[in-house]
């Protein structure tokens, strides 16, 4: 029986969040310090619902490293598999929050540790011990992390484990955006199971910048023109035998090659912070799915996760327990 249930690797940081909700950036007088980025906050969140995790990801030889391991080993995460590496920096990022829709974010993250993987550090993880591996897009922006991402899949591949890959974009941690998509057209292959917002899917087919457009430094939320059905397509005709589509408070959608658009429904809240709600989303997708529900029910548990976490201020630091998650559908007419 494999010792994990699920392995997630690539970024991590430390988050501090404007303590001034609603505040203008510039006029931000304090900030609260959190821990986050994508892979971290999947691990937490399932470890929260009851899946047993473990993280690949770097941090340097600095406080802010010892701040985000501390986090981990108080939630139960397993951390041997964390490198101190020398000469780096643990990334950080810095959050602005004015609902309903303006959410800017600036990172940190030149030499940071995460991105500075290597493949001894994927030959360190015993593969074997796990059922799942997560991936984010943006450990495949830098090298040597890139190749090592590369390599992680092919091992795990190798192991019959089932891969997800988090789209992850985030256009100011690419060289060019459009090499995003040719990155991930790449690795798409690898993947059994895919997800991410439809701005996310038009990504991976970017053809022409002028297709991309940011306002406000939101990183996360950009505004991409494309044909979503097309893109789509693309990726099933890649391999994926799993797409999820999220669509917000509009729930999400599950494609599938040969088969219909399965549509699955949200659970409208009023939001204070979306940051974090796709990451959230993957936990509660990753815990039904490794718990084996059938893909409905994995997704609605996704869409679940997702709704409690719009609705609090940060993302690791507030995932919901399953004991919250199964109160909250419940009091939502079920799953």
């Amino acid at each position: 029986m494999p010792k994990h249930d699920l392995l997630t690797i690539g970024r991590s940081s430390i988050d501090l969040y404007s303590a001034n909700i609603g505040s203008p950036f510039e006029k931000i007088s304090a900030f609260n310090a959190f821990v986050g980025g994508c892979p971290l906050n999947i691990a937490t969140g399932a470890q929260r619902l009851g899946l047993n995790t473990a993280i690949l990801t770097g941090i340097g030889n600095d406080q802010v490293g010892n701040f985000i391991k501390h986090f981990l080993d108080e939630e139960g995460i397993a951390t041997e598999y964390i490198p101190t590496i020398e000469g780096t920096r643990s990334s950080a990022v810095i959050l602005g929050i004015e609902p309903p829709d303006k959410f800017p974010l600036v990172y940190y993250r030149e030499n940071c540790a995460d991105i500075n993987l290597t493949i001894d550090h994927v030959n360190a993880i015993p593969f074997e011990e796990f059922k799942a591996v997560a991936f984010s897009g943006t450990a495949f922006s830098k090298d040597p992390s890139r190749t090592s991402m590369f390599y992680a899949l092919e091992v795990a591949k190798k192991h019959k484990l089932k891969t997800l890959l988090d789209i992850d974009f985030r256009a100011d941690q690419w060289d060019d955006p459009r090499a995003f998509g040719v990155t991930l057209r790449a690795a798409l292959s690898s993947f059994t199971m895919v997800v991410g917002t439809e701005e996310e899917i038009l990504a991976t087919y970017l053809t022409d910048k002028e297709q991309l457009l940011i306002k406000h430094q939101q990183i996360s939320a950009p505004e991409i023109r494309g044909n979503i059905n097309t893109a789509i397509e693309e990726i099933l005709k890649s391999g994926v035998e799993t797409l999820v589509v999220k669509r917000g408070k509009e729930g999400a959608s599950i494609f599938q090659p040969g088969k219909e658009e399965v549509k699955v429904p949200g659970f409208p809240v009023e939001v204070l912070n979306v940051l974090g709600a796709g990451d959230a989303f993957c936990a509660g997708f990753s815990y039904g799915i490794l718990n084996g529900w059938d893909l409905y029910k994995s997704v609605r548990m996704g869409n679940a996760c997702g709704a409690i976490i719009v609705t609090r201020e940060g993302c690791a630091n507030f995932m919901p327990t399953y004991a919250e998650v199964t109160e909250f559908v419940e009091s939502r007419g079920g799953f």
